[in-house]
């Protein structure tokens, strides 16, 4: 382990706008998959919700394996294009093509066929996102040393993101069931995610050929693997900060795979009537996260990463109350409110771990340190597969070809309860702990 040394500034030839446009791009088939994939796998092919929920619990272990792996491997990559760069040259295809595959199933696949299929391209865009988001994750604070600058950065890229949902999440339900498909169909959905692999895939390379990693990184010592995780797994700030992210991601992650069918069975709505709740939805978080990023700048990352988790909490109770499109668009709304700020703050606040680790021990293991943490926040696929499960042994919903006499009640339950429970117990933990300064910015401290 080598001694501390000094903090990197940055190249200042990456511009924050060419950084943060990859956001969009990594963003639209990862939230096409988890806004659609439930929808597309149980309720119109008729996937158990019980075989659902083994195989996210599946993907969450081997997520736990190859986050850190991968991470590991960025950290020690050293080639004259960089450390990260290789990897999301290679990540981008990887995962456009695994996404076209997940929703291109063979019309002869059933019962344990199509258990394999979906199981073998979820675990591969799994993989492919894992190895794109440790990369350009461990670029933010590589990139942009001063967290002013780091803000305006990753309000942009997290603006870009909305973006991406707007066209992954809000334009998908009526791409998929009216334009290039109906209702009853699939064919909607391999159209859909070919013109999204293909466009992700070209935004990922254009960012990627934009960067300009700091060369005092790349040619630091590389670090050994045993001592990095126990380092890693030493950290309390890593469980404590992991742990609230986490329950961030994970009640998102539940809004983000049963928004569609809330909108069918609790609202009794067509599908495509989603457009209409996600898009507006969306587009108005875009106005709060501008708010947000000056409340950032003003407050300070902390302050504004635990007042969003009590707005987001609270946000939860008007979208259970709702009854019809208008209510829910106005439950949405308050949803959004904490939604924007937890976007521009959470990501500030897991960067200043990774300062403070690089500052401490003088390695830059950005990489592996954010694989980490990727972990927590891919446990919402098994979250998600969990809760699913939870449909069929308390309300009867199996599948969209048996879901039984009380549907409407239990997406509400998936998309509203559960996701309250836990933002309340991310808002009760990030006021228990401490988050540490930019030690990028402040090294002295």
């Amino acid at each position: 382990m080598t001694g501390p040394q000094p903090p990197s500034s940055g190249p200042s030839s990456t511009h924050p706008a060419r950084y943060a446009v990859g956001m969009f791009g990594t963003s639209i088939p990862i939230n096409m998959i988890k806004g659609s994939i439930v929808l597309f796998y149980v309720d119109m092919l008729g996937l158990d919700v019980r075989l659902y929920g083994i195989v996210m619990v599946a993907y969450a272990i081997i997520d736990a394996i190859d986050n850190p792996v991968l991470g590991f491997l960025s950290d020690r990559t050293r080639t004259r294009w960089g450390r990260r760069r290789p990897w999301l040259l290679v990540g981008a295809p990887v995962l456009a093509l695994g996404t076209i595959a997940l929703f291109t199933v063979p019309e002869s696949l059933d019962g344990a066929g199509l258990v394999v299929w979906f199981a073998t391209f979820a675990i591969l865009c799994e993989a492919a996102d894992s190895m794109i988001n440790a990369n350009y994750g461990a670029l933010l604070p590589e990139l942009f040393p001063q967290e002013s600058r780091r803000a305006v950065a990753n309000a942009l890229r997290q603006g870009f993101q909305l973006l991406a949902l707007v066209v992954s999440l809000a334009l998908t339900p009526w791409l998929t069931t009216s334009v290039f498909g109906t209702e009853e169909t699939t064919e909607g959905f391999t159209i859909t995610a070919i013109l999204y692999g293909v466009l992700a895939c070209a935004v990922i390379l254009y960012m990627t050929l934009g960067v300009r990693e700091d060369p005092r990184a790349v040619h630091a010592p590389r670090t050994p693997f045993l001592p990095t995780v126990r380092a890693i797994l030493t950290n309390p700030r890593f469980w404590q900060i992991g742990v609230v992210s986490a329950c961030y991601l994970s009640a998102m992650g539940l809004v983000l795979t049963g928004v569609q069918l809330y909108v069918r069975y609790s609202l009794g709505l067509e599908v495509a009537y989603a457009l209409y709740l996600q898009g507006v939805v969306i587009l108005a978080t875009v106005g709060f996260l501008a708010v947000w990023a000056k409340v950032v700048r003003v407050k300070g990352a902390p302050f504004t990463w635990r007042l969003s988790l009590v707005l987001l909490t609270l946000g939860f109770v008007p979208l259970y109350l709702a009854h019809d499109l208008i209510t829910a668009i106005l439950a949405g709304l308050c949803l959004g409110v904490g939604y924007g700020g937890m976007l521009a703050s959470n990501d500030l606040v897991i960067a200043r771990v990774l300062d403070e680790d690089t500052a401490v021990h003088g390695a830059h293991r950005e990489g592996i340190f954010l694989a980490a943490f990727g972990f927590f926040g891919r446990l919402s696929g098994a979250v998600a597969g969990v809760a699913l499960a939870s449909l069929g042994a308390l309300f009867g919903y199996y599948s969209g070809d048996d879901p039984g006499g009380q549907a409407g009640t239990a997406w509400r339950v998936y998309v509203c309860v559960y996701p309250m429970v836990l933002a309340g117990l991310g808002a009760v933990l990030s006021l228990l702990i401490q988050v540490p300064t930019n030690h990028r910015e402040h090294p002295r401290l």
